[in-house]
């Protein structure tokens, strides 16, 4: 069976989480109070028995690199496999420049000089479980040039907004990429993911980077529909794609129902993260908790309820937490009311009794903030 490289990407110019991604990249965020978004492109790679993973980071790289360490948690061989933390030359936020493309070119010898015959590329802000081994097996049996994944939905006129389009034909090939413009309710949305041989994904970063300098891989593949075969295969299953403030919000808040959740976590597929070693949550007599999640190491004394709780948080008596998604080691104060909010890490809310905002339109306390 063919060996593979897997490639985890980062998201484009266009997609920015406003507040949070001023302290760190998509992959560090917090997911559901005991995650980061990058345990699930990387625990896919792991359990489909991928595990030479190289890790693109475009800015703010500190909180990322923390997490990942030495890569040992994400159950890698120590011995054949590895998890490399690749960086680029600009650390600038709006540096349209600083493409994929020109990640890829900067660190081109690092994917030269593996012994892989074949690269698996998915991104860092999209929260799905795929089996990696399956789709690489799909693509060599179709004898396709490039394999993209793509997730059918049917309200891309609300949803989506900052995802790119997969048009088909009938027989699953790729005629383009192009934007969701919010026109059509049915729409197949890319997952930046990408299977391909090697020495392919070199010869398109290649001319890509003769064609311009802010083209980007989808860019040069767009290109490239017309002459090359490019496949499409459809995602079964959860599908989140972090693209701006309340896709975040959504998806956290989407895996509260237990159907839901029973369906991504599972013991056949594990989602690797790096371990806390702290104490279990404390319920005290008068915590009331309903249809939450709620990480280890906290101290719940008031009401949460339909809230992601993040590790080592702290909710006072007489607090109300709805809606809500706190990050690590957050306190609620005693008598406040919040809903609808996403916390961020280490603040403190405790002399704002009241701060509410509709789930439609989720507020944001800032990290450190005290209010």
């Amino acid at each position: 069976m063919a060996r593979a490289l897997g490639i985890v990407s980062f998201s484009e110019n266009h997609i920015w989480v406003d507040g949070m991604e001023n302290y760190r990249s998509i992959g560090a965020f917090s997911f559901l109070g005991r995650y980061r978004v990058i345990d699930f492109p990387i625990s896919n790679f792991s359990n489909s028995g991928i595990d030479r993973i190289q890790v693109y980071v475009r800015r703010r790289p500190q909180s990322l690199v923390q997490h990942i360490g030495t890569g040992r948690h994400f159950n890698i061989n120590s011995k054949s496999g590895y998890v490399q933390i690749m960086f680029t030359d600009s650390q600038e936020e709006n540096d349209y420049y600083n493409t994929d493309v020109k990640a890829y070119m900067a660190n081109l010898e690092h994917i030269e000089n593996t012994s892989n015959t074949h690269v698996v590329i998915a991104p860092a802000y999209m929260v799905y479980t795929q089996d990696f081994d399956a789709l690489l097996k799909t693509h060599i049996e179709s004898e396709a040039d490039i394999t993209v994944l793509y997730h059918s939905v049917d309200n891309a006129k609300e949803a989506y907004q900052n995802c790119y389009c997969v048009n088909l034909n009938r027989q699953k090939g790729v005629e383009s990429f192009e934007r969701n413009n919010g026109k059509l309710k049915n729409r197949n949305i890319f997952m930046d993911t990408y299977v391909m041989k090697k020495e392919v994904f070199i010869e398109l970063l290649k001319e890509a980077q003769k064609t311009s300098s802010m083209y980007t891989l989808r860019m040069i593949i767009n290109d490239k529909c017309s002459e090359m075969d490019i496949r499409g295969v459809a995602h079964r299953g959860f599908f989140a794609p972090i693209t701006d403030f309340k896709s975040y919000y959504d998806g956290n808040m989407s895996l509260l129902d237990l159907k839901t959740a029973k369906a991504v976590f599972n013991d056949s597929w594990p989602i690797y993260t790096r371990t806390n070693d702290s104490c279990p949550t404390q319920y005290f007599e008068t915590a009331d908790v309903k249809r939450s999640f709620v990480a280890n190491g906290c101290t719940i004394e008031g009401t949460v309820e339909n809230s992601v709780v993040g590790r080592e948080c702290v909710i006072k008596p007489g607090a109300v937490v709805k809606n809500c998604i706190l990050l690590t080691n957050v306190v609620i104060g005693e008598g406040v009311h919040i809903e609808g909010q996403v916390v961020d890490k280490n603040a403190r809310v405790t002399k704002m009794k009241e701060i509410i905002a509709d789930p439609k339109t989720p507020g944001y306390i800032r990290r450190n903030d005290m209010v």
